[in-house]
């Protein structure tokens, strides 16, 4: 704060209390002005984000953890215009945190989602597909792909039962890529 003053106000000592007790409440100031410049965002908002939910029409649901309900958002706002490969694509990934791959088989009427970037199911599936399902036409098919470890690949790591034991994975971590990554 001394540096926005005149170089006198320094050698007194009222004027020194003063804007040290004004710079603590201009700290106070900049830390909210930062917390609401980051509600305009829909990557770094919080208490904020219901108003978006609001202004895309989802209900709110704050048992969610923010990457979901962020999520939800970022699909809603993506999800306008014709239905493209791109569209599906860019929907699917603004939910899951990583890489899908879309092919689409018009002779079957099948669209189909693959996660690509990691193993296992996604823990939102429900909320990729409810998203999917209201920019994709009726008239679609649409299916999911998921990559999980196999015994070629435990086998490819060199480790033995026990090794693969003593790591303290469950089933499920393994199987959804907890070793083979």
């Amino acid at each position: 704060m001394f540096d926005y003053g005149p170089r006198e106000y320094e050698d007194f000592r009222e004027s020194n209390a003063l804007i040290k007790s004004e710079a603590a409440e201009f700290e106070r100031l900049n830390a909210q002005i930062a917390d609401v410049l980051s509600q305009f965002f829909i990557d770094t908002a919080t208490w904020g984000l219901s108003r978006w939910e609001r202004l895309v029409g989802v209900t709110t649901d704050e048992s969610k953890p923010l990457s979901q309900r962020r999520s939800v958002v970022k699909a809603k706002l993506r999800g306008v215009g014709t239905v493209t490969v791109d569209l599906i694509k860019s929907v699917s990934e603004s939910w899951y945190a990583g890489e899908v791959e879309v092919t689409q088989n018009t002779t079957q009427y099948l669209v189909t989602v693959e996660f690509t970037s990691s193993y296992g199911v996604p823990e939102n599936l429900d909320d990729v597909e409810r998203a999917l399902r209201e920019i994709i036409p009726a008239h679609l098919q649409l299916a999911f792909k998921f990559r999980f470890v196999t015994y070629d690949m435990l086998k490819a790591t060199g480790l033995t039962y026990d090794e693969i034991k003593a790591t303290g994975l469950t089933y499920d971590e393994i199987k959804n890529g907890g070793i083979a990554q």
